[in-house]
C-alpha cells in the first residue's frame, strides 16, 4: 500500500510525513522522500511467539512525500509523482504561527481538491480528443474507454471528484490513466499541540477525516517508547499517529489481513475485502493460484480458542475451501496445489 502526502504549502506536510515514518528531520529541500513502515499487528506478534518461525514478516505501508520545490508553478503535472499512489493523505493546517494567516481548513481543501479535478480534466480531455482525431482518420475506437471518460469530464466539469463514483473510479479501462481525484481520500487536519479537536466547518465536507498534532507527534514518534507513553497520556492520546493512519487508511481502501504460518516464516498478507482464495493464492505466487487445489483456512480467533493448531482441528474448526472462497480479515490459510 501506497500512500502519497498532499497539501497546499505551510500545511506541515514534511512534518506530518516525519511524525508517519518516525523519520528525522533533514535539512534537503527539492527531494522526493519516501519510507516504509511495517504494518503494526498484534496478531502477527502472538502467531511468531507460538510457532517461533525463522522469520517473521508484517505488512508493509510506504509514505511518499513528493518534491515541491520552491516557486514551482501548481499544474496538473505537479500531481504526476502521486498517480501510481493506492491513495491520498491531504494535510490541511489548523493551526496558527507568526506571518501566518488564520487557518481555513474547508477553504484549503476546496483549493487542493479544484487543482486535482482540474488536473484530471485536462487528462480525460486531451485522451478523449485524440480518439476524435482517430476517429476521424477511420481508425478504431474503444466505445467502452470513450463512454467512461464522457462520465468523467461531466462529473469534472461539475467540480466533482472522480472519488465519489466509486465504479467509476475502478473502471478497468480508466486503470491506466490514474485519475487523482478518483483515488481514495483521507484528510489530515493539522492542529496545534493542544488542540484535538476537529474544526466543525469540515465535518460538512463528506471526506474522510482525521485530526493529527503534526508537531506534537513528530516529536514523541522519535522518542523511546517507555518516554514518550507518558506524553501520549498527558496529551490524551489513545494511539500513534502511525498506528491510527494506518488503521484509517485499511479502512479507507477496504483491506484486510490474512496470514500464512510455519517454522520458515509467520507472514501477514495484504488484501481487498472480498477477494477470493483463488486470487488471495496469486498474492503469494503465481504459481499457487495457477495449481491450487483447496485453501485449508482456520480463522486467528478459532485459533486462540483452541490453543494450538492441532486442537483446532480436532474442534473442526480448520476448514477446506475451494476457489470461490471470501478470504476474512484474520484467516490463517495453508493453500494446496500443484504444478
Amino acid at each position: 500500500m501506497k500512500l502519497g502526502i498532499i497539501g497546499l504549502a505551510q500545511s506541515g506536510k514534511t512534518t506530518v510525513f516525519e511524525a508517519l515514518t518516525r523519520s528525522e528531520p533533514t535539512p534537503q529541500r527539492g527531494e522526493n522522500r519516501i519510507a516504509t513502515i511495517r504494518v503494526p499487528d498484534e496478531r502477527v506478534d502472538i502467531l511468531s511467539q507460538m510457532y517461533q518461525p525463522k522469520k517473521t514478516t508484517y505488512a508493509q505501508v510506504e509514505y511518499f512525500l513528493p518534491a515541491h520545490p520552491s516557486g514551482q508553478k501548481r499544474d496538473q503535472n505537479l500531481w504526476t509523482p502521486v498517480r501510481d499512489c493506492d491513495a491520498l493523505i491531504h494535510v490541511i493546517r489548523n493551526f496558527t504561527e507568526y506571518g501566518m494567516d488564520p487557518p481555513n481548513p474547508v477553504d484549503d481543501l476546496s483549493s487542493l481538491n479544484q487543482e486535482l479535478i482540474l488536473a484530471d480534466l485536462i487528462v480525460a480531455e486531451k485522451r478523449m480528443e485524440r480518439i476524435d482525431l482517430d476517429s476521424r482518420r477511420g481508425k478504431a475506437i474503444d466505445a467502452e474507454e470513450l463512454s467512461l471518460l464522457q462520465q468523467c469530464r461531466q462529473h469534472l466539469e461539475g467540480e466533482i471528484p472522480l472519488r465519489r463514483f466509486k465504479e467509476l473510479a475502478s473502471a478497468p479501462a480508466l486503470r491506466g490513466f490514474a485519475f487523482v481525484s478518483a483515488k481514495p481520500l483521507l484528510v489530515l487536519v493539522n492542529n496545534s499541540d493542544e488542540d484535538a479537536a476537529l474544526p466543525d466547518s469540515i465535518l460538512q465536507s463528506n471526506e474522510s477525516i482525521m485530526v493529527i498534532r503534526g508537531k506534537l507527534e513528530s516529536e514523541l514518534s522519535r522518542m523511546p517508547p517507555e518516554e514518550a507513553s507518558d506524553f501520549l497520556e498527558e496529551f490524551n492520546i489513545v494511539a500513534s499517529a502511525t498506528d491510527r493512519v494506518i488503521q484509517k487508511s485499511y479502512e479507507l481502501l477496504g483491506l484486510i489481513s490474512f496470514f500464512t504460518v510455519g517454522p520458515d516464516e509467520v507472514r501477514a498478507w495484504t488484501i481487498k475485502q472480498g477477494v477470493a482464495a483463488l486470487d488471495a493464492a496469486e498474492v503469494i505466487h503465481s504459481d499457487i493460484k495457477k495449481g491450487f487445489i483447496r485453501a485449508e483456512v482456520l480463522s486467528y480467533a478459532d485459533l486462540m480458542e483452541a490453543g494450538d493448531y492441532a486442537q483446532a482441528r480436532k474442534k473442526g474448526t480448520v476448514r477446506l475451501e475451494g476457489k470461490t472462497y471470501e478470504v476474512k480479515d484474520g484467516d490463517i490459510v495453508h493453500f494446496r496445489f500443484n504444478v
